[in-house]
């Protein structure tokens, strides 16, 4: 089949044996590749009662159709269950592992059972070697892919784990090329919980295209529409996904101390705009993308990539800290030991709420850059108060008594939006089924960015279905697997075409978006019978009840419950969220 390589291996650590999985034209046809399958071959082989860090959980690297070939398709997605949330997770990470992996000769990957040593695997298109990795277990994610290049080929790509991922932290990544993440939700720790430390991958195999003139038409309409679009084609690449900052704050919305304010007075010395004029070495992109958001940069005392948006609020005014170095050195810090900077940052954020109310018995006080560093390295390590910090802001909030102080749904960290200043972004973080997500329905787009068109964020008319109709997109878009930003210059129906180009296949729009749909609502399944219900789509009290002092979304609260409902009638969902027998058999789920 056109634009796949119609190969994906389980390899059980157990035993060492690896078999072959075949996949049907019709199970290809609805779930595509990507986020899609990886939730088919999951659901399929695990129950909704796996253990995360047992061994008969399994843990998936997929591929899509597109990968290798169009711009931005170097990525690969991870699913598993979630040993921090208990929800199934998918994780996406850029940069170049996603091609390698599928030029190889593999569509997939399906890991399950526990290595009694540590191991790593080896990806050529010869297949599939089970190596030892003693020699590089207790490294960094830095040191490991070093030592793995210059044993093998400087040309691999590798994905590996840091000692947090050793360490089982429920919110550990898995880092490739350096700097790259497949960060949320702790499928660093499943692969740690396999003594699995990295896998690395090279291949050259033309990926078979149905019709290769019309791809090279297609590439190019993609560049002119990334071009023309003011997000991918300008702010992107001036600053980085960091040019958010000064947009956000100016909305009222820029999460501060935990979600107690919406306004960072010292968010301009953290900004995309102070990255540009301090830090800033240069721009990196990954698998062949004209955007190149990526920034290199260099502090004091090393250099690195980044920090992203995500990771200058989480240990900027999250904690209420304005040293751009420190925030950078802690991004750096993440990377090496494998953490996810937004569950890391928003943890330490709880831990230092707890405290000024007298909840939380160490010393951790708003604006205290000092102990930054220090903290995250104890968190990777579990060691003194980062043991209890490495439980994530749910589990830490509940232990100490005041769970109102977690800033989650489901377990899962809420990222740099606050959501009393989008009513749609709210719903999406209510309702995602990997908890506290931005990713799974980017509704900043059009309540903030006005992509494709701006709708009143104060508004809940009509967000239930914007939520709905952005999920299924973004579900689809993960299956081909693209990067999310492209959503800001493409729309469905290119995408649509850019998959029939490829894989020679008819797909109509309405078919691609049942994909999507058809995705989302298996992913809802699992977690509802995993106990998963009404009362997780929720959010913190706090954004219920507590209006904004200050700022452009002052005395605003969500108003969840009413969206709520109109969103499950739209899903057809039960008034507990449930997928009703019907929509289950409408999607063959």
């Amino acid at each position: 089949m056109n634009g796949w390589m119609n190969k994906i291996v389980k390899v059980n650590l157990s035993s060492g044996k690896q078999t072959t999985i075949n996949i049907s034209e019709d199970v290809r046809r609805k779930f595509i590749g990507g986020r899609g399958l990886g939730l088919k071959l999951f659901t399929d082989m695990c129950s909704a009662n796996v253990d995360p860090l047992e061994k008969e959980n399994a843990l998936i690297f997929s591929t899509g159709p597109l990968t290798g070939i169009i711009q931005t398709a170097g990525r690969y997605q991870v699913t598993t269950r979630s040993p921090l949330t208990g929800t199934i997770v998918d994780s996406s990470s850029g940069g170049f592992f996603g091609a390698n992996l599928k030029k190889a000769g593999f569509d997939g990957l399906v890991i399950i059972g526990k290595s009694v040593k540590p191991v790593y695997l080896e990806i050529t298109e010869d297949g599939i070697n089970i190596n030892n990795a003693e020699h590089i277990w207790g490294k960094d994610t830095h040191e490991t892919m070093k030592i793995l290049k210059s044993e093998l080929t400087p040309n691999i790509s590798v994905a590996c784990i840091g000692p947090a991922g050793e360490n089982l932290v429920p919110f550990a990544s898995i880092m490739n090329d350096k700097d790259r993440a497949s960060g949320r939700g702790g499928v660093g720790a499943v692969m740690g919980s396999k003594n699995l430390k990295a896998i690395t991958a090279f291949g050259k195999k033309e990926i078979p295209v149905s019709d290769p003139e019309g791809l090279k038409k297609m590439i190019s309409t993609i560049n002119t529409l990334i071009d023309k679009n003011p997000v991918t084609g300008k702010s992107l690449q001036l600053l980085g996904t960091s040019s958010l900052v000064n947009v956000i704050n100016a909305h009222g919305m820029y999460p501060t101390k935990n979600f107690q304010r919406g306004v960072f007075n010292d968010a301009e010395g953290t900004s995309g705009e102070k990255i540009a004029e301090t830090i800033l070495q240069g721009r990196s992109a990954c698998f062949k993308c004209p955007i190149a958001c990526g920034r290199k940069t260099k502090t004091s005392k090393r250099e690195g990539e980044g920090p992203e948006y995500e990771t200058l609020w989480a240990f900027g005014a999250q904690l209420g800290i304005n040293d751009l170095e420190t925030i950078t050195e802690a991004n750096y810090t993440c990377n090496e030991l494998g953490l996810d900077t937004i569950t890391s940052g928003s943890t330490i954020g709880c831990a230092m709420e707890l405290y000024e109310k007298g909840a939380f018995p160490e010393k951790l006080k708003w604006g205290d850059s000092s102990i930054i560093v220090k903290l995250v390295e104890d968190i990777a390590y579990k060691r003194g108060i980062g043991k209890d910090l490495a439980l994530g802001s749910k589990k830490l909030a509940e232990k100490y008594g005041r769970p109102e102080f977690a800033m989650q749904v489901k377990g899962l960290e809420i990222p740099a939006y606050d959501p009393r200043g989008a009513q749609g972004q709210a719903l999406s973080y209510a309702t995602s089924n990997r908890g506290g997500c931005h990713m799974q329905a980017y509704l900043i787009s059009p309540e903030i960015l006005g992509s494709p068109v701006f709708l009143d964020r104060n508004s809940i008319e009509g967000k239930a279905e914007i939520v709905a109709l952005f999920q299924d997109i973004s579900a689809a878009v993960d299956s081909l697997v693209l990067c999310r930003f492209l959503q800001f210059a493409i729309s469905i129906d290119t995408f649509k075409d850019m998959l029939n180009i490829v894989t020679g296949m008819n797909y109509t729009e309405d078919e691609l978006l049942k994909v999507g749909t058809r995705i989302y609502n298996l992913e809802r399944k699992y977690n509802s019978e995993a106990g998963f219900t009404r009362k997780d789509d929720m959010l913190p009290a706090r954004f219920l009840e507590e209006e904004l002092s200050e700022g452009a979304s002052r005395y605003r609260v969500v108003h969840l419950d009413e969206m709520l409902d109109r969103y499950y009638k739209l899903r057809g969902w039960d008034e507990n969220g449930i997928p009703s027998e019907e929509i289950k058999k409408e999607l063959g789920i």
